[in-house]
């Protein structure tokens, strides 16, 4: 069963539980919302499923530890890090996550175009290589084609969202629970975009439910 997660960016905490309170699934930006260690705990201490994300910010190395890691304690779902990161990190936040019984998304992000096939399908084994539980895609659409080839990551076996970003790469987002994504993202109604092209969560619900009544 798949459900819509949606992205929370908002610094004020009680508009915060006020917004995880109208949906059973959210991404926690710990890096946008700059929550203290025990504002974090009690929202991950929530019966929600919640991601942790936490993007990288210079300077800012320790405390993106110490978010995630009191989420993870908390009973963080999810832990989400970068594609990108430097295997010492990788490597001590994927087992203190598996510790605590969280899975691991490894999310590779290109805000510029979407690769070409070949390359997203080594971005995916290689992401599952590196310790993901599961592997994020998420790449800026320029054509349809770009649509295309993102979908058909779906083919590959294991745990993948595969999601295009920006106008055109919207429809991947409604498609993409039909064709195996476990959850796909959502902004809130009343919150701010997290990436390009996401769509409000009502919208996204709605059209989702007018597929599958179809």
């Amino acid at each position: 069963m798949f459900m819509i997660c949606v992205a929370i960016s908002d610094k004020n905490f009680e508009h915060c539980l006020s917004m995880l309170e109208k949906t059973d699934m959210a991404e926690i930006r710990l890096d946008l919302t700059q929550f203290s260690p025990e504002q974090v705990r009690h929202i991950f201490s929530l019966q929600k499923k919640l991601i942790a994300t936490y993007r990288p910010l210079e300077g800012k190395e320790e405390e993106q530890k110490e978010q995630l890691k009191a989420a993870i304690e908390a009973g963080a779902d999810y832990m989400d890090i970068e594609f990108e990161c430097c295997e010492e990190y990788r490597k001590e936040m994927i087992e203190f996550a598996h510790k605590h019984n969280c899975d691991v998304i490894i999310s590779y992000h290109n805000f510029d175009c979407t690769p070409g096939l070949e390359d997203l399908r080594k971005i995916v084994a290689e992401s599952f290589q590196k310790g993901a539980d599961l592997a994020k895609i998420a790449t800026m659409v320029k054509t349809n084609n770009d649509n295309a080839e993102i979908l058909s990551l779906y083919n590959i076996p294991g745990r993948v969202v595969a999601f295009g970003m920006g106008n055109l790469g919207k429809i991947t987002r409604i498609v993409a629970p039909f064709l195996g994504a476990e959850f796909t993202y959502a902004a809130m109604d009343e919150g701010e975009q997290t990436a390009p092209g996401q769509i409000k969560y009502s919208i996204m619900k709605a059209a989702i439910q007018h597929i599958e009544n179809l």
